[in-house]
């Protein structure tokens, strides 16, 4: 039965907004009549944007996807029909536009489409790996338990990089900080002291020397190291839009000793509860791992990976060929062992990626009080030597005098 947003008016007057099912406009609005409403406008979704109108509006966002998968699997495990969960779901959804995607795939699933072809119409929304999880649950027979454990995934992993990006941010802030400071003294407060000293016969101090040597330099080149720096970032950026280029400079990332790790668990952590997540809600072993290796973001990683698909195809064991791969961290090769000895590797695989998310948080937060300190004194250290550099004339013009 398709479905029908209304705007309408109760019996005091008050505006109302919903949804309501019905084979037809007309009979919507006698329903609503029914309700003691009076009908102020009717739409279908598709007519607003449903469809492949939808691709025009705002997509789902990452959060809504987490709470839309999440009340779906609740509502499925209270054996509430799947068009019914969906349509409960779209009331609950505060966004116009997401409640609009939401309902043009319920009508889909009521035409008969399967729940993963019905969100295979909305790519923008519902990405290849969620798709890919649902299908492995319809086929399964346990689409609750396998929505359960995907909004699970989806929560891990946006967790992961949400404190991956929060743990850069005040180191970035702090940095910048420091760097205007020193720019603005060095070009805007040095050049008027020094100009105190240029009367001067004297020889001034070496340090001193450095400061207006440098203070000159970004007088005059500081416009075209600003314009370099630009110009490099963007050439940078169209770089890593090279396969070659960007293949050998994450091969060079991971072999850095700090930055390297954390990639490396962070990468590690997503794969296995992917892994996880599609294996345990039956997806064959083979498209487990191809789902799981698409989440990978370094290119070298997952090239590595192919071979490991590969030999697991040929009949290799699913912890020899990610050991042999040599780009996951050694503890998860070896659970994923322990798990297909004790046949259990969907639950080793989510211990192991917790683990390393549990080493993530810790060595980010590490580093995170490491870095504020090294950049606190670096600029102290420079604003030390400008006032250094300043006050030794001062001092030997005093002492001069006083001789």
């Amino acid at each position: 039965m398709p479905s029908f947003e209304y705007e309408a008016l109760d019996v005091g007057g008050r505006a109302r907004r919903g949804v309501v099912n019905a084979d037809s406009a007309r009979l919507a609005r006698r329903e609503l009549r029914r309700l003691q409403l009076t009908p102020v406008s009717i739409s279908t979704p598709r007519e607003k944007g449903g469809g492949k109108d939808s691709k025009r509006a705002t997509k789902i966002g990452p959060s809504e996807l987490v709470n839309l998968t999440r009340q779906l699997a609740v509502l499925i495990a209270a054996a509430t029909p799947l068009e019914e969960a969906l349509n409960a779901v779209a009331l609950q959804t505060d966004k116009p536009a997401s409640r609009k995607r939401i309902l043009a795939v319920r009508e889909r699933v009521l035409e008969g489409w399967r729940f993963a072809e019905a969100l295979g119409e909305d790519r923008k929304s519902f990405p290849d790996l969620y798709r890919a999880v649902v299908a492995a649950g319809e086929t399964s027979g346990d689409l609750a338990g396998v929505l359960d454990r995907l909004a699970t995934m989806l929560e891990k992993n946006r967790s992961m990089m949400n404190k991956a990006i929060a743990s850069l941010i005040y180191p970035a802030a702090l940095a910048l900080v420091a760097g205007l400071v020193v720019t603005a003294l060095m070009t805007q407060v040095v050049p008027k002291i020094v100009e105190q000293f240029e009367t001067v016969d004297a020889e001034l101090p070496f340090v001193t020397r450095i400061v207006i040597g440098v203070s000159n330099f970004l007088g005059s080149y500081g416009l075209y190291l600003i314009v370099g720096a630009v110009l490099a970032g963007i050439a940078f950026w169209q770089a890593m839009r090279n396969p070659a280029f960007k293949l050998a400079f994450d091969r060079w990332i991971l072999t850095t000793p700090l930055l390297g790790k954390l990639l490396r668990g962070l990468d590690g952590a997503r794969f296995a509860r992917t892994l996880a997540t599609l294996f345990a809600g039956g997806s064959p072993l083979l498209d487990s791992l191809k789902g799981a290796q698409r989440t990978i973001g370094n290119s070298h990683m997952r090239e590595r990976l192919d071979g490991a698909i590969t030999q697991v195809r040929e009949g290799t064991s699913l912890a020899a060929a990610l050991k042999r791969a040599n780009v996951l961290p050694p503890m998860m090769t070896h659970m994923v062992a322990a798990g297909e000895r004790a046949g259990q590797v969907p639950v080793m695989l989510d211990k192991s990626a917790t683990q390393l998310e549990e080493e993530f948080d810790t060595a980010s937060t590490i580093a995170l009080r490491l870095l504020e300190p090294a950049i606190i004194i670096a600029m102290g250290g420079i604003v030390m030597m400008i006032v250094i550099a300043i006050m030794l004339p001062i001092l030997r013009l005093n002492s001069l005098a006083a001789s």
